[in-house]
């Protein structure tokens, strides 16, 4: 569930980071960039880097972190441990329209387990939103198919107190090779959003 970190937070406090790095594959715990592709060998996943995206960099996505810990803690009033999020590729064109991916360790322990995750995660989005005086409606979950995988699908529309539409969210999730991983696209315009979803649609997954 830490995953939620990355999703609520951009709503709460989003921010900018540098696109000035020299080296970005110093902003991501695991995998390699090599020019515009990104790989991750625990997840066995590529994926081509569109033109004109920076990666984000680690720092802002710590103090990210934090400020969406303390809201889910709020929400949860639960202290909650996240030492095994590893963040993956992020990328960003400019304030809300943003890449994310995340990856966790997910030992399934009876069958169904990690489906009665997901779902508690989507509620829990849900509910720190409202909590965090957020207007935001969700869609129902439904599955997609990329590169012959099944993921989970659902997406958050989000307002001001005021009722003006802020961004979209679109949420992808998976337990791949014992790790729950999750892909959340941000997007305030079209154009964005389909450059977003035609760099992880044309995804390629190592099969076994």
């Amino acid at each position: 569930m830490k995953k939620i970190l990355f999703t609520v937070v951009l709503s709460i406090s989003i921010a900018l980071g540098s696109s000035g790095q020299v080296d970005p594959n110093k902003n991501i715990d695991e995998g390699k960039i090599e020019g515009n592709t990104y790989t991750s060998n625990e997840i066995g996943w590529k994926m081509e880097i569109p033109t004109g995206w920076a990666v984000v960099e680690k720092e802002k996505t710590k103090e990210n972190n934090e400020k969406g810990l303390k809201a889910l803690q709020e929400t949860m009033d639960a202290e909650i441990d996240y030492s095994g999020l590893k963040n993956l590729i992020s990328i960003q064109k400019d304030l809300f329209n943003i890449f994310q991916s995340t990856s966790e360790p997910f030992k399934v322990e009876y069958e169904g387990e990690w489906e009665e995750n997901s779902a508690a995660l989507k509620e829990i989005i849900y509910l720190t939103y409202l909590d965090q005086g957020i207007k935001t409606d969700s869609s129902a979950t439904t599955t997609e198919v990329i590169d012959g995988l099944e993921f989970q699908k659902y997406s958050f529309t989000v307002y001001s107190p005021n009722g003006k539409f802020i961004l979209s969210q679109i949420m992808y999730s998976r337990l791949i090779n014992g790790f729950d991983f999750g892909v959340n696209i941000n997007y305030n315009n079209d154009k964005y959003r389909d450059e977003l979803l035609m760099a992880f649609r044309n995804s390629k997954f190592k099969k076994d």
